[in-house]
This record gives structure tokens, sequence and C-alpha cells, in this order.
């Protein structure tokens, strides 16, 4: 997940490219695994006392960084407004050129430098608390560099985009919001196509896994075959996470000859094989279960109601005198920018709760897919599964106990001790009955689908 970007405007589309840095993680030996068995079956999710309290203290700083955060880059374009910031960079931009492509070309970089030089404190408290509790290795000046790269693809990405909207706006006033949001749907999955072999390099290294870890590489292969997705040990990579994070995970990504399978390399060094390819099944069942072609649709869907919603509240403030001040001329002008991306926050954080509700239910498909995948091919796949979720909140500082508001609004999973027990009492087989995705493990029936994006 990532911090809140100065295109909140372009969020259905930098969703997808949102780079992964800014989260913490130092390379750690591998340590020997301890067995479970009934112990972790019947005892959940565990912590030793000093982790316990850790952990507790972690997630309170995690959650506080959230809200806080929000509220900061609500002050900062209010700021922004009531200070007339747009509307100095909306004149330079004019006086620089006629053209209105040329125009954003120099209004949107001002607008988000300055904005993203306002957002750093916040930025910078979160990447301390990463530091702090052991979450990240990465260095300030490896942090900052990464903030330049995400600040440089925004622009790259948003000055078309701003531009297109802005177009809309001066052509169809009324219906400017209807026309964006039919525009955003093929940008998004170009994106989502682009993402893994334009942005991601430029944070992360990628190495084959083959040659690195051939045992792991000939798992993930058998995993794939058997529910019929054919990926080339060409398109399987490990990435060098330790290099900023501590975390674990792996994914799929990429549409169709960008598709590719992602390990960390945290996840190798931490979790053995049987562990991993586990881990792997979760991302695998994202794709397997269509989750990314939905989230796309459910998403977009959202954006359709929170563009509507920001429309006729838009038009009520401009309409008021009060508005006047600000500087802006109308929707259609530059100067508006921070106003729609202030109305577009707001809605966004208030749809939070339905985003994460709808999340969740997808990790616990994905989570049934996995346990029910692996079943075949790695023995005791209950105990494997229970320990690999262990092993990601030891690792990862994971709050023991949630409150339910937390969970409501902020968990776009389910907490990790419920989705240990589950993991270690979801016994289809033993009870006789069928797997709830038995179906799905027949050879060749996704071959032909192409692969989306996935992380955990």
């Amino acid at each position: 997940m990532h911090r809140r970007s100065a295109c909140i405007l372009l969020g259905a589309c930098l969703l997808a490219v949102a780079p992964t840095a800014g989260v913490p993680p130092p390379p750690v030996s591998p340590t020997p695994k301890p067995a479970l068995g009934a112990a972790l079956a019947s005892s959940g999710y565990t912590l030793s006392p000093e982790k316990y309290a850790k952990a507790v203290a972690f997630a309170r700083a995690r959650y506080r960084l959230h809200f806080a955060g929000f509220f900061w880059s609500v002050l900062v374009l209010v700021l922004l407004l009531r200070l007339r910031v747009a509307v100095r960079f909306r004149d330079r931009a004019e006086a620089f050129s006629k053209r209105r492509f040329l125009q954003a070309s120099v209004f949107l970089p001002l607008f988000l430098l300055t904005q993203s030089l306002l957002e750093l404190p916040p930025a910078i408290l979160r990447h301390r608390v990463w530091l702090l509790y052991e979450q990240s290795v990465q260095g300030w000046g490896s942090w900052l560099w990464d903030r330049a790269k995400e600040l440089l693809v925004a622009t790259a990405v948003g000055i078309p985009i701003v531009w297109l909207l802005y177009a809309i706006l001066r052509r169809s006033p009324r219906r400017w919001w209807l026309l964006f949001w039919l525009a955003l749907f093929p940008i998004l999955v170009f994106l989502i196509f682009l993402a893994p072999v334009a942005f991601d390099p430029l944070f992360f290294r990628f190495e084959r896994l083959g040659p690195r870890h051939p045992e792991l590489a000939d798992s993930i292969e058998r995993l794939t075959a058997s529910v019929g997705v054919r990926i080339p040990p060409d398109r399987m990579f490990e990435m060098n996470a330790s290099a900023k994070y501590r975390a674990l995970n792996a994914f799929v990504t990429g549409l169709g000859a960008s598709k590719r399978v992602v390990v960390w390399d945290t996840t190798i060094e931490r979790m053995t094989v049987p562990e991993t390819l586990f881990v792997f099944a979760h991302e695998l069942g994202h794709y397997v279960l269509r989750h990314i072609p939905r989230t796309i649709v459910f998403l977009w869907a959202l954006l359709f109601v929170l563009l509507a919603i920001a429309a006729a509240v838009l038009t009520r403030i401009l309409g008021r005198d009060a508005s006047r001040g600000w500087g802006i001329r109308s929707l259609s002008d530059w100067a508006s920018f921070p106003l729609l991306l202030l109305v577009l926050a707001v809605g966004s954080e208030l749809a939070l709760p339905v985003v994460n509700a709808y999340s969740r239910g997808q990790e616990h498909e994905a989570d049934v897919f996995a346990l029910e995948a692996i079943h075949r091919i790695v023995p005791d796949s209950q105990r494997v599964a229970a320990q690999a979720f262990q092993v990601l909140g030891e690792v990862s500082l994971d709050d023991p106990a949630p409150s339910p508001f937390i969970r409501f609004w902020l968990y776009s999973h389910p907490p990790l001790a419920e989705r240990l027990r589950f993991a270690a009492e979801h016994d289809p087989w033993g009870r006789g009955e069928p797997p709830r995705f038995g179906h799905r493990f027949a050879v060749g029936r996704f071959a032909t689908a192409p692969l989306g994006v996935a992380c955990c």
C-alpha cells in the first residue's frame, strides 16, 4: 500500500503503477523454522511477550499515521487553495504558452513538486517509525531518491491524463465526470501492462528465479500447471526486496506479454520452499479466481460514484461567492486542481471501508484457494500454511488483536490471527467434503487468460 499521492485524481490509474518503495525491511540471516504441529493450530498466532508489546505499539503507530497523514493531506490542499498557490502556477503556465498541453506540462510539475514537499513531514515520520520498529533498512538517501522517482513517474503519467481531464472539462462542463470516467478504463489497463517492465525496475532489481532457486522454480511450475496457468521459466523473477524491506511477499503481475511471477528474496530467505509456495499460491488464487478483473471493475464503478458526487459538490462550491477569493475562474481552470483533489481525497477516505470490505472477501477466497492448491503438492499443507502465517506475522509485527473499528476501516485483509486459525482448521478432505475450489484444478482451463496484478 502506498502513501497518498498528489495524484489522487489519477488514483485508478496510478494505483496500477504505484511503486512498492517506501515500506521497511532489513536483510535477516536464515533462521531455523520451529515445528508447529497441533500446538500452533490450537493456540493460533502467538508472539513472545516482548514481541507482542512491540507489535501492538507498531500497529498503533501505523493507525495514527494513517489518519494523521490523511488530515495533513487535506490541510495541505486547503492551504494551497487559500494561499492561491495553484493560481500563481496557472498564471505561469498560461504565460508560457497558449497551447493547453504545454500549459499542463508547466502547471502539473510545479503543483506536484510543491505538494510533495509540503507532505514530506508525515512521510518522514512514517519512514522513521518503520526504521524504529525494524521494518525497514532503507537509508534516508535511498528513501528520498525513491520519492523523487515516484514524483517523476506521477508527473510523466499525470501530464497527459490531467490535460485530457481539462480538455473534457472545457468541452463538456456538465458531463465531464462521465466522459473522463469512461476514458480512464483503457488508461488503467495500459498502465497495468506497462508497470512490470517500465516502472517496477526503477525501484528494485529483478533476476531470473530458476538459476538462483531451481527447487522453488520447479515447485511453482508444478503448482501453476496444476491450475492450468502456463508461465515459462523466463517469466519467473526474484526481487531484491531485502535492500529496503523486511516484509515477505510474492505476486503475479502484468498483462499479456508483460505477465510474470515475482518472489521477494525476503520470502525465500525466511521461509521454507513449501511455505513460500503457499504464499505464492495465495497470490495465484487472485488470478485464477479472476479477482483482478473483478477488482478493476469494482474500483472503476466506485470511481463512477466518486466522480459523480465530486461533480455535484464542485458545482455547488464554485457557485458560491466565497470561492472567488480562491482565484478560480471555473472548474475548467487549472487552478481548480487542488479543489478537485480535495473533494476526491475526502471521498476516497470515506469509501475506504467499502473497498476494504470487498478486499477482505477476496483475500479470504485466495487463502482457501491456496490451501486447496498446495494440498496435492505439499505434505501437511494445513501446518505449512499456518506456519507461513506465523512467520509473516512475526516478521511484519502484525497486530495480534486489532479493534473492530480499525479492522472495519483499515484492514484490506482479514486479521492475521483469523487467517492462521482458518488455515489450521480448513480440512474438507478429513470431513469427506469436496474442496471449495476443487473444480478449478483442471489443467488447461485458464491457460489462455492473461495474468493480472495481485499483491498480498
